[in-house]
């Protein structure tokens, strides 16, 4: 594998068969010990912007930008990418080879068998329905990933292996100790307080969702929340925080800005920062 300086737009061959560009960004300043991220694109399965608005933190971070772009034609709706094509279109679960959550992991292995990074891990971020794809990884897979993001995701699989996938985690041979992992992991939930719409094609609404709460921002709180119930349940540690992004809705661009500042800079950007960023409402 060669990653170019600059942007690039590489084909992945997976053994999921499916296709997949890796959309990424080199900075000149990038050298193999330096950061990795991992971006999670959103419903518009636009891996080329959500590539471009980490290019100023790549910059100034000397950080090597990698977002997995899964067509709409190779990845068709929910199921393909959010759910990770854990189902069949019969219901039944997969293989878990099959399973598109494993693609970041074999991308990062690819990065370090060609020498472009020593680094044993690497951050990822994901938004919207690239958040559902991110959250929804981590709960049924261990990977290679330092402090996790998820930012204004449109609904959760929650940390309760009765309920079947996506709504919980049955069904995809998540252990007890899985799941205990998976609360233990460091995981922030990043939630625009004026990600508050309440309908229309991007916000889910069938009845698991609308259970979480009425609208994003409320539904990243019931994500938290049941991630810490279902911990004092177990009577182990529950890892998760959420930080509220003020003014700040369903804007990929301004979210990426603020996980961003939070990983390399230990809190959010100002007010101006964050203004400066807002207003392209990015899925």
């Amino acid at each position: 594998m060669n990653i170019p300086f600059g942007r690039g737009a590489i084909p992945w061959s997976d053994p999921i068969a499916r296709e997949i560009t890796l959309q990424t960004f080199r900075p000149e300043a990038h050298r193999p010990d330096g950061p990795v991220v991992f971006v999670q694109h959103g419903m518009q399965r636009n891996g080329d912007d959500y590539r471009d608005f980490w290019i100023e933190a790549a910059q100034r971070h000397a950080a090597l930008i990698v977002a997995p772009t899964f067509s709409a034609a190779a990845f068709p709706g929910s199921e393909s990418y959010n759910n990770g094509l854990v189902r069949d279109d019969a219901g039944a679960v997969r293989p878990r080879a099959e399973w598109a959550y494993g693609v970041p992991a074999r991308v990062f292995a690819a990065l370090r068998d060609a020498g472009i990074t020593t680094r044993e891990r690497a951050r990822i971020f994901g938004h919207s329905a690239g958040s559902q794809f991110l959250h929804r990884m981590l709960s049924v897979m261990d990977g290679p990933w330092e402090s996790p993001v998820c930012g204004n995701a449109g609904w959760y699989t929650l940390p309760d292996a009765s309920a079947p996938f996506p709504d919980g985690l049955g069904g995809t041979g998540v252990s007890d100790a899985d799941l205990v992992r998976l609360l233990a992991r460091d995981i922030t939930i990043l939630a625009g307080d004026a990600d508050t719409e309440t309908n229309g094609p991007s916000v889910p609404s069938h009845a698991a969702a609308v259970a979480q709460g009425p609208h994003r921002f409320a539904r990243a709180h019931a994500y938290l929340a049941a991630g810490r119930a279902e911990a004092a349940r177990r009577g182990v540690p529950c890892n998760w925080r959420l930080v509220v992004v003020p003014g700040i809705g369903h804007d990929g661009h301004a979210m990426s800005v603020a996980a961003a500042a939070l990983w390399f800079e230990g809190q959010l950007p100002d007010a101006a920062t964050l203004a400066a960023r807002r207003g392209a409402v990015v899925a």
